[in-house]
């Protein structure tokens, strides 16, 4: 990351105070006590200063140990200072430190969690060994030792997973380096933060973080964990960090926090990861097991992505921007005249009298009647999204009656911080009012609002909550998300609320969907935007989506092409940018391109429902990489260029213009689902794509429910489905969802003497299925 000091919004990087030679480092010595049936005790930190050497003409500044230095002589020293430890369930225990005297914060103030943590001791029975506490549960055994002071977690087999990095653990000639597991004292204004400090194994990769658009192996990184506007996909900031991360050694890792983060996985010392969180207490929860339970465990949580309205998986179309009631009805004209299947028309920045001046209102100049188009509109199979921000300039007609009723951030003397003013969410006087601004329009018909921006609450702000956007920075995006998804939720209940977020923080995936922000329209920009789908995903968020050809600049046409298939086998699919987006604007050819890509989402539809039902229910990400389905196969773990919808479909994109690419194949048997050629793995192969840019594979003895496409979601004729059974196996598995029932529904299909036999019919009589083998059999 560039780092520009005293840039507005610059992400601060708490390691600096750790490295400060005035600042105090507290270094984790040894327990002085703790209580094995409470899991509370005291740990003893030693006090140590950076102190400069020379060696042979070179200058390095190791950590010294150091006596108090405080008058009067009343403060205790060594610090003993609050240590937990929990246990959650079997594959999740609670570590919580704090570097001042008092009790831990109660969970119920915290807005990341789905409610209080539970407790699960009796998954981890403890016994006492000579070399400390051993507490071993079904999944793994943690060892807690007193003096020298230490944690290892080791898995069932007895394979180190995780163990703490402490100043007598250092290997190389310099104390101190990497930083140990301490907290820093500031000289600056005494403020304390910690830097929780961790061995990382030979091999060992990390994924996650949020959605992060750095290399998707996030071993070698520092990654800061703060929202800001990233203004593209292709650097190392994030509209949606998220302070979470698993392990290919079977952990996973979440820092209960708010405050500015960087995780220093393995960059400053190949061997050690750092997570420093400028917080004087520190809340760490960490899971076991493979990746898909880690995510279970930690979404159990955090709280899981309920399952999205049917029509939000039709394809929305959108540009910057439609600006008129004509501009408007001539798009969804044009759709159905092409007969390109279409749920949902978008609205940007100009339905405002206006441009990019949100007072919640239609033009009256430009859209004569909202309500009649609206209905008109939803008449023809559409419905409508509209654009909005938190932000109130100076000009806006809102801008005075925020400030009057103190619904915005305020500075130290009660001022604004900026030239807008910027909703404060923690404030439930500005949620309710927020409310009754979007109810008029939810009212009208407005069946989705997008949620832009949210990443630069004032770190400097006062906020009603009683704490300073130091904590609160983070949170914005988070509060943001709820208040819109809870006015949809109030006005279309459960089931029917959707927003179209950028910015998100932990806790985040409760209020879908989130899109991956102003992609560039370029190669890298296309590759960029899906490592940060599926890092995304690996933080516990089920649904994604991107803006399909990139936002900037103007997309060129045979990358439009490319990104195509990428975008409509996503979780959602939307078109947006700079125009054209519309297919038609281009030539005939592309719209045929383009209906036939629409074409094959709307025809995989009971298939992605099946998989975004299950994804919802356990917390899964329904864009995936290839190893949280294939995580015992070494191969699938170095994949970043591929991606699994579901469990059955595989991706490989054309991130260049070229007739073939190189393709990972997981163990197993996979078809091609245009060429129905038929491959194994695990291995690379060339492939070429089809007639759609892209090479797409099922999964061999997958059942794959199709329907034929229709122009919108409302229109699929659910009485006739037809099955793709994938392979040369006998039996055909998957999942099948209706919109009836809104929940996955196991599909089996066997085949005998060549003719297929629905092994129980999900459809209870009331659909007419036909069958067809997918490959050879």
């Amino acid at each position: 990351m560039e780092r520009f000091p005293n840039r507005l919004n610059q992400p601060p990087d708490v390691r600096a105070d750790f490295l400060e030679s005035d600042a105090v480092v507290f270094v984790a010595k040894k327990l002085d006590s703790f209580d094995s049936v409470t899991g509370r005790g005291q740990l003893c930190f030693e006090r140590h200063r950076r102190k400069p050497r020379v060696a042979f003409n070179h200058m390095t500044m190791p950590l010294e140990a150091v006596s108090a230095w405080e008058f009067p002589s009343v403060y205790p020293e060594p610090k003993s200072l609050p240590f937990a430890l929990d246990f959650v369930d079997e594959r999740t225990l609670r570590l919580r430190w704090r570097s001042r005297p008092g009790a831990f914060p109660e969970d119920a103030s915290s807005c990341m969690l789905q409610g209080p943590v539970g407790k699960g001791e009796r998954h981890w029975p403890m016994t006492i060994t000579e070399r400390g506490r051993v507490y071993r549960g079904p999944h793994a055994t943690l060892t807690l030792e007193g003096d020298p002071w230490s944690l290892t977690l080791v898995d069932a087999a007895g394979k180190p997973i995780l163990s703490t990095h402490g100043l007598v653990d250092g290997k190389n000639m310099i104390s101190g380096r990497p930083v140990p597991f301490s907290f820093v004292r500031r000289a600056a204004d005494l403020r304390q933060s910690f830097a929780a400090s961790f061995r990382l194994s030979p091999g060992e990769k990390l994924f996650g973080c949020g959605e992060s658009f750095s290399a998707f192996d996030k071993r070698g990184q520092s990654v800061f964990v703060c929202t800001q506007d990233a203004h593209g996909s292709q650097s190392d900031e994030m509209y949606k960090p998220v302070p979470f991360y698993m392990s290919s050694r079977g952990y996973g890792v979440f820092v209960h926090g708010s405050a500015p983060m960087v995780f220093d996985l393995g960059h400053s010392y190949a061997d050690t990861q750092v997570l420093y969180t400028g917080d004087d207490g520190l809340d760490l929860f960490v899971f076991v097991g493979e990746p898909a339970q880690v995510l279970e465990s930690y979404t159990a949580l955090t709280g899981r992505s309920p399952m999205p309205p049917v029509w939000s998986f039709g394809l929305w179309m959108s540009r910057i921007t439609y600006s008129s009631e004509e501009q408007t009805r001539g798009v969804a004209a044009k759709l159905r005249e092409h007969a390109i299947p279409c749920d949902v028309i978008h609205l940007d920045t100009g339905w405002f009298e206006t441009e990019w001046c949100c007072n919640y209102e239609f033009s009256p100049t430009r859209f004569a009647d909202p309500r009649r188009m609206l209905q008109a509109l939803r008449e023809q199979g559409f419905r409508v999204c509209l654009w909005q921000l938190p932000y109130f300039s100076p000009n806006n007609p809102l801008f005075g009656e925020v400030v009057s009723r103190g619904l915005a951030v305020k500075g130290p003397g009660g001022e604004l911080l900026s030239e807008d003013a910027i909703l404060d969410f923690s404030n439930p006087d500005t949620e309710e009012w927020y409310e009754r601004k979007l109810w008029p329009l939810l009212k009208l018909g407005v069946a989705a609002i997008k949620v832009d921006f949210g990443e630069a609450a004032p770190f400097d702000g006062i906020y009603a909550s009683g704490k300073t956007g130091w904590y609160e920075h983070n949170l914005y995006p988070l509060r943001y998300n709820r208040a819109a998804y809870r006015a949809l939720e109030k006005a279309r209940g459960m089931g029917e609320a959707l927003i179209w977020a950028r910015s998100a923080w932990a806790g985040s995936q409760r209020y879908p969907l989130h899109w991956g922000g102003d992609a560039e329209a370029s190669n890298g920009g296309m590759l960029g935007s899906l490592r940060a789908g599926l890092s995304f995903g690996l933080s516990g968020f089920s649904f994604w989506s991107h803006d399909i050809g990139g936002f900037f600049p103007v997309t060129p046409r045979e990358l439009y092409a490319r990104w195509l298939p990428f975008g409509m086998l996503c979780s959602h699919s939307r078109c947006h940018g700079l125009p054209p987006t519309e297919p038609w604007e281009l030539d005939a050819e592309f719209v045929e391109l383009f209906r036939k890509c629409t074409e094959l989402r709307y025809r995989l539809l009971p298939y992605i429902l099946g998989e975004a039902s299950e994804a919802s229910r356990r917390g899964h990400p329904l864009l995936r990489p290839l190893f949280f389905e294939f995580p015992r196969d070494p191969g699938s773990w170095h994949i970043d260029d591929q991606y699994l919808l579901g469990a059955q479909l595989l991706v490989a994109p054309m991130f260049e213009a070229a007739s073939q690419r190189s393709v990972y194949l997981p163990p197993g048997e996979w078809v091609d689902v245009q060429s129905r050629q038929a491959h194994t793995g695990p291995g690379y192969l060339t492939l070429s794509p089809g007639e759609i840019p892209a090479v797409i594979l099922a999964r061999g003895g997958a059942a794959l429910a199709t329907i034929e496409p229709a122009p919108h979601t409302e229109a699929l004729d659910w009485a006739r489905l037809h099955v793709w059974c994938v392979g040369s196996a006998d039996e055909a598995r998957g999942a099948f969802f209706t919109p009836q029932r809104r929940e996955p529904m196991p599909l089996i299909v066997t085949w005998v003497g060549g003719q297929p036999r629905l092994q129980s019919d999900p459809g209870e009589g009331s659909i007419h299925w036909s069958f067809e083998r997918l490959g050879p059999g």
